[in-house]
């Protein structure tokens, strides 16, 4: 399943206001699940702040990519928020995240969540296509750059 799939363009928040790293997952959740009137924001906060305490999911490189697993959820649901000046998300590196995906996935997902992890990764993984990301002048840049480079993973 490829990322622009689950992405929808309303979900992408190309200037975080957020400066820390519980407001950065309450406002891409925010995003993720806008219109899903089964979800409660808090609830869906709580649940990757539990994922976060197991270990961060800031991967380094400037990238986080929070998810999390919910029983109300019967499909996967994706955010995609970016912070130029950057989040301390307690990454891998030690250094700030400026560019986040959060997935959400339904509790019996398994697989479609860790190959969505892994997609999102593998595009991340240039820095070519980060600072793409970082410079795009908007949500709309940002979701074309994103459906672009992912013809390419």
């Amino acid at each position: 399943m490829k990322i622009v799939d689950l992405l929808d363009s309303s979900a992408i928040v190309a200037n975080l206001s957020a400066t820390e790293k519980n407001a950065v997952l309450a406002e891409l959740a925010a995003a993720a699940i806008k219109g899903e009137n089964s979800l409660e924001q808090g609830m869906v906060v709580q649940v990757l702040q539990e994922r976060e305490r197991l270990g961060s999911t800031g991967i380094g490189d400037g990238v986080a990519i929070p998810h999390g697993k919910l029983k109300k959820l019967d499909q996967l649901l994706l955010s995609f928020g970016r912070s130029p000046k950057g989040v301390d998300f307690d990454s891998l590196d030690g250094k700030p995240a400026q560019l986040f995906f959060l997935l959400l996935a339904p509790e019996e997902a398994v697989g479609v969540h860790l190959k969505t992890l892994a997609r999102i990764s593998k595009l991340l993984k240039s820095a070519a296509v980060r600072q793409k990301l970082l410079t795009a002048d908007s949500g709309e840049d940002i979701f074309r750059i994103i459906s672009e480079e992912e013809e390419h993973i």
